[in-house]
């Protein structure tokens, strides 16, 4: 006995599944494309970018007794920096410009660099404003904030790792 196919009629509202995943494919790969050459048309605009204000690496330590802030700002004097401290927060502000010129026959060149870096970082519990001391060596600012009442550091306990 031969069994015959029913064949399944499409009424246009739902989709016919006839074609096979690599016809989909194709075609999904075939409208990307269309797509791409369609927005390369396209003139291209080019905005002016803004100034990159440099990044500084900041660390702040709790030593118990004390906070302590240690900040990259390297090409700052330290008559460029201005350190102001408050019961709960330091804010750094540095600024540092630079101008340079040459002159040689029929030649004249000069330049002019403007770094800056600010920050303000709040501290977790009060420090002694009086008593911050701040030091720059090699580009590195550290900064020492004794704490108002000191806390214990606690003890740390070394956990093997199974």
């Amino acid at each position: 006995m031969a069994k015959s196919k029913s064949k399944e009629k499409s009424t246009g509202i739902t989709p016919s599944w006839t074609s096979n995943w690599l016809d989909i494919d194709q075609s999904i790969e075939n409208l990307r494309r269309d797509m791409e050459k369609a927005f390369t048309s396209f003139p291209s605009i080019h905005f002016p970018s803004m100034p990159k204000m440099p990044q500084t690496s900041c660390d702040v330590i709790d030593e118990g007794n004390q906070f302590r802030v240690k900040m990259n700002v390297p090409g700052v004097k330290k008559n460029e920096i201005k350190l102001e401290v408050t019961d709960n927060a330091i804010e750094i502000s540095a600024e540092h410009k630079e101008e340079s010129e040459e002159k040689k026959k029929n030649y004249l060149r000069k330049e002019r660099s403007h770094v800056s870096y600010y920050r303000t970082l709040p501290l977790s519990e009060n420090v002694v404003s009086g008593n911050v001391k701040a030091k720059l060596t090699e580009g590195v600012l550290d900064i020492t904030l004794p704490k108002s009442k000191p806390t214990s550091i606690p003890k740390k306990k070394s956990i093997k790792i199974q």
